[in-house]
C-alpha cells in the first residue's frame, strides 16, 4: 500500500510529531508498504492518508479528502488537539469528522472525544528502542527535563522549584531542548544566572540526549498538556522512574494509581515531591516498580502490531 504521512514538523526538527513519523514510517515499511514523509500532502496518489495533528495538517486532510473520499484517511491526535484545539478550532474539529480512522498515544486521549467518534478511535503507545541504563552523576542527584521550551510544556516549573528544597538539597536539574521562541531562550539563561542547580543544555543531538536521560536518577515532565510523550516511553525503557504533573496525557501512560505525580504548576508541590524522591529510598524504588509495570505498553513489536491493526482498520470502515 502507498502511504502518504504528513506532519507539520520540519525535515531535520527534533520535535515530538517529526520522531514519531521517522519511526512509524520505518515500520510501516518493514509491514511492506511504501511509505512517504512530507509537511504537507503533495497531491500525489495515494492509497491512504496518515495525518498527525488535527489541526495543523488540515490543508492535507480537507485535499486529500476531497481528491480521494473512498480512500482510507487516519489522523493522529497530539495533546494540542485532545486539550486545547478540538474543542474550540473549527480545522481541528472538521479534521475529526472527515477521517476514517482517528487514533490517540495514550488512553486516558478517548475520553475527550463524543461516543460517535470514539467508535472510529484506535489507541497506539509510542515506544523506544533498547536503552541502557547509565551510571548516574555522583556529584548530585541529576534530575533531567527531556523537552522542547514551549508554554505548553511549563518548562521553568522544575527550575522554580529548586528555590523551595532545602539548602543540603543535592538536586541539580538539567534540562535538555530546543527553544522556537527567543525569549523563552532568554528566560532560560536567567533561570540559569538566578539558580545554579539548573542546567538548560539547548537542543541535543538524539544519541546525547537519550546518553542524558538514562544517567538521570528521575526524569520529570512537567506539562501542561501531552498528548502522550515519547519522552516518558524512553524514560521507561531507561529504567528511569518518571515525576510527572497529573494531567491526563501522563495519567494515560502511567496510569491513575502511580505516585509521582504533583499538581500541574504548583512549584511547591513539585519541590516536596523532588525532596521524597532524593531522600527516601524506599519511594524511589515504589516508583521505580511502577514504571517497571507500564514498560510492557511501549515495545517496537507492540506499536508494530498496533500500526498494522489501525491500518487494516482504516481500510474496512
Amino acid at each position: 500500500m502507498k502511504i502518504a504521512l504528513v506532519t507539520p514538523a520540519a525535515l531535520r526538527s527534533r520535535y515530538g510529531n517529526r520522531n514519531t513519523a521517522v519511526r512509524w514510517a520505518r515500520m510501516l515499511r518493514e509491514l511492506g508498504h511504501q511509505v512517504v514523509v512530507q509537511q504537507s500532502w503533495n497531491g500525489r496518489s495515494a492509497d491512504l492518508l496518515l495525518a498527525l495533528h488535527a489541526r495543523r495538517s488540515h490543508d492535507s486532510i480537507v485535499r486529500y479528502a476531497e481528491r480521494h473520499p473512498d480512500r482510507p484517511l487516519i489522523v493522529v491526535l497530539t495533546g494540542t488537539d485532545l486539550y486545547r484545539d478540538i474543542r474550540h478550532d473549527v480545522n481541528a474539529q472538521e479534521s475529526l469528522e472527515m477521517a476514517t480512522r482517528l487514533m490517540v498515544l495514550q488512553d486516558m486521549g478517548l475520553r475527550e472525544l463524543p461516543a460517535r467518534l470514539r467508535r472510529k478511535t484506535g489507541v497506539i503507545h509510542q515506544s523506544c528502542e533498547p536503552l541502557r541504563r547509565l551510571q548516574p552523576i555522583r556529584s548530585c542527584f541529576e534530575i533531567v527535563i527531556s523537552g522542547h521550551l514551549r508554554e505548553e510544556k511549563d518548562p521553568f516549573c522544575g527550575a522554580e522549584a529548586l528555590g523551595h528544597l532545602p539548602a543540603e538539597s543535592r538536586i541539580r536539574i538539567t534540562h535538555i531542548g530546543g527553544a522556537r521562541d527567543p525569549a523563552m531562550a532568554a528566560t532560560a539563561r536567567r533561570w540559569m544566572k538566578r539558580e545554579p542547580r539548573y542546567v538548560w543544555l539547548d537542543e541535543l543531538a538524539h544519541p546525547q540526549a537519550l546518553a542524558t536521560l538514562a544517567r538521570a536518577r528521575a526524569m520529570l515532565i512537567s506539562s501542561r498538556m501531552e498528548g502522550g510523550a515519547n519522552v516518558v516511553s524512553e524514560a521507561l525503557t531507561a529504567r528511569v522512574p518518571v515525576i510527572a504533573s497529573h494531567i491526563p496525557g501522563n495519567i494515560g501512560l502511567l496510569g491513575s494509581r502511580y505516585r509521582g505525580y504533583y499538581p500541574v504548576g504548583d512549584a511547591r508541590a513539585l519541590a516536596a515531591l523532588l525532596h521524597r524522591v532524593e531522600t527516601d529510598a524506599d519511594f524511589l524504588t515504589l516508583l521505580r516498580r511502577q514504571c517497571a509495570a507500564r514498560r510492557k505498553l511501549i515495545s517496537p513489536a507492540r506499536e508494530k502490531r498496533a500500526l498494522h491493526r489501525q491500518l487494516a482498520m482504516a481500510v474496512k470502515s
